[in-house]
Order: structure tokens, then C-alpha cells, then sequence
């Protein structure tokens, strides 16, 4: 199977609140990230549909971080999901 990431990943751990309707506030940590998304484990993101678009906000910094659109991109039972980041442009 070939790699058909277009951005590399980066180890990174920290706390991150997902939100959406359907599930309320999840926090997780992140695995990895990258320039095109992140990786959040928790397996209740599993109830997500691929597809699905969720805001994400980085926890415990010293300045309150910016709510990021992500859209769920694939699942791993029991650890959690991958997404990737939405453009402005997306989101139209």
C-alpha cells in the first residue's frame, strides 16, 4: 500500500475539545498532526460519520485558542479519528 499523504506527520500530544451536535463536547489527545489535520483519540469519535464536519479548540494553553472546522476523515475502533482541516473556502 502506498503513502498518499500529501503532508507529513508530526508526533504531538495534547488536549483537544471536539464539538458537535450529535456527540456534545469530546475531549481526547491528539496523536499526530500535520499541515492538512490531526489524529484525536477517543473512541466515542467513532459515532461520527465520515464526513462529518466538527469543531476542534486546543486545550490548557496560557492564551484561549482559536475554534478550528475540521471534517472527520476516517475512524480506528477503539482509539479514535482522523480529520482534516477545512479552508474558508471549504466551508461554503
Amino acid at each position: 500500500m502506498t503513502n498518499q499523504r500529501q503532508h507529513p506527520r508530526t508526533p504531538m500530544k495534547c488536549r483537544i475539545r471536539i464539538s458537535h451536535p450529535d456527540i456534545g463536547n469530546v475531549y481526547g489527545q491528539t496523536r499526530d498532526l500535520s499541515d492538512g489535520g490531526v489524529f484525536v483519540e477517543n473512541p466515542d469519535l467513532a459515532a461520527l460519520a465520515i464526513g462529518t464536519i466538527v469543531e476542534g479548540q486546543v486545550q490548557d494553553m496560557p492564551i484561549e485558542a482559536p475554534i478550528l472546522r475540521m471534517i472527520v476523515q476516517r475512524h480506528i475502533a477503539g482509539e479514535g479519528a482522523g480529520m482534516a482541516f477545512l479552508d474558508e473556502e471549504e466551508e461554503q
